[in-house]
């Protein structure tokens, strides 16, 4: 078991710990390919639909290639099943997103814990309902590419981030109506024991001031975001 995940960025160490890590490319916005390699080394990936494209770029075969294949180049298809690599055609007309198919599909394979890069910089719907979608899932989820990084903290927990790397912003925000007992060091602007709610925007375009940075919450489901 672990509770550290290290990024080209940040290493971040939870109060939970896990088991099963896995990587996987989606089809948002492209991530840089230095990065998509240090991320996937020594790490399972999956590529799911678009994200077979960065995949094959880096040189990378994933063990599984998941999606209804609308999005991804034909050719990049073509070649992903023709290697003989596991794969699942989704149906185009179906009521869950690809994405959210390949989570489901790591939950059944025993995963607790996925990095999901290629997914920021689309569709301003698809990001929304995939943050509120992760957020409700039993795998731990944390959205990542070079420029931005996402994960979760639920109530009890708590995390200490060393940042490799000095982030543009650092934001808390509220994924229930209310947080409370949210306690943040390291920043311009830190919390103790406050109380944060979703409708507000106290916790926005925080600033580091240090490379260390601690986050708890006692209650409610917290997203906590880092722009670089």
């Amino acid at each position: 078991m672990k509770n550290f995940l290290k990024l080209p960025q940040a290493e971040i160490l939870f109060s939970k710990s896990h088991n099963e890590e896995i990587f996987a490319a989606a089809g948002g916005r492209t991530p840089a390919g230095f990065w998509f390699k240090d991320v996937a080394e020594n790490r399972e990936v999956w590529a799911i639909d678009k994200g077979i494209e960065i995949c094959q770029k880096c040189g990378i075969v994933p063990e599984f290639f998941i999606g209804d294949f609308d999005s991804a180049k034909i050719s990049a298809t073509e070649k992903a099943l023709n290697s003989g690599i596991k794969f699942e055609r989704l149906p185009v007309e179906k009521d869950f997103t690809d994405t959210e198919f390949a989570l489901i599909r790591m939950i059944e394979a025993g995963k607790d814990f996925a990095i999901l890069t290629g997914v920021f910089g689309g569709r301003t719907d698809h990001l929304y309902n995939l943050i509120f979608v992760c957020a409700c899932q039993k795998i731990e989820i944390c959205l990542a590419d070079e420029r931005e990084i996402l994960f979760f903290l639920r109530g009890g927990n708590f995390a200490e981030i060393n940042l490799l790397k000095k982030p543009e912003v650092i934001s808390l925000l509220p994924i229930d109506k209310i947080c409370e007992g949210v306690t943040l060091t390291g920043t311009r602007w830190e919390l103790h024991d406050a109380k944060l709610f979703r409708n507000k925007s106290l916790s926005v375009s925080n600033r580091p001031t240090t490379d260390k940075i601690k986050i708890s919450v006692e209650t409610g489901k917290l997203a906590i975001y880092f722009c670089f």
